[in-house]
């Protein structure tokens, strides 16, 4: 069964329930033992995407933050976001070339993008095949295979 990952429009009343339920403690373990140092602004934007599966915008993020009665510049939360991508604390799901979201859930798996809601849905790695009918190129050898199905709906 994939595992539902909504991207809130109302981030700030998710962000205050999830600070509720995981603590700066256990978020400032997370980020030592990735080796980030945990500012409060760090801490800040961990509490808000690495408390429970979830895909969030940036924006929705910062919504977050100020929520939680916080304050962080964007270019923070940006930065942030890119050093916690680098140390393996996220993913970033690009549903088209212009959306992105942060995903925190780090292992190998799928999406379902509905075009309509933006709600973004997990699909386990082994639910979807991929038949590749050519070689590699030459030297080459496969890093991974990210699958965002678009859907809309009824």
């Amino acid at each position: 069964m994939p595992i539902l990952c909504g991207v809130h429009e109302d981030a700030g009343k998710a962000a205050m329930a999830v600070a509720e339920t995981v603590g700066e403690e256990q978020i400032a373990q997370r980020l030592i033992a990735a080796g980030v140092f945990p500012t409060k602004q760090r801490l800040d934007v961990g509490l808000v995407i690495l408390a429970k599966p979830q895909h969030l915008s940036a924006d929705q993020i910062i919504a977050g933050i100020r929520a939680m009665g916080s304050r962080v510049s964007k270019a923070t939360v940006y930065n942030t976001l890119n050093l916690f991508c680098e140390r393996g604390l996220l993913r970033t799901v690009e549903v088209d070339p212009t959306r992105h979201y942060y995903d925190s859930t780090i292992d190998a798996h799928h999406h379902f993008y509905n075009v309509d809601t933006g709600e973004i849905t997990d699909i386990p790695l082994g639910a979807i095949s991929l038949q590749v009918g050519t070689e590699l190129p030459p030297g080459t050898e496969q890093a991974g295979v990210e699958v965002v199905i678009r859907v809309r709906s009824r």
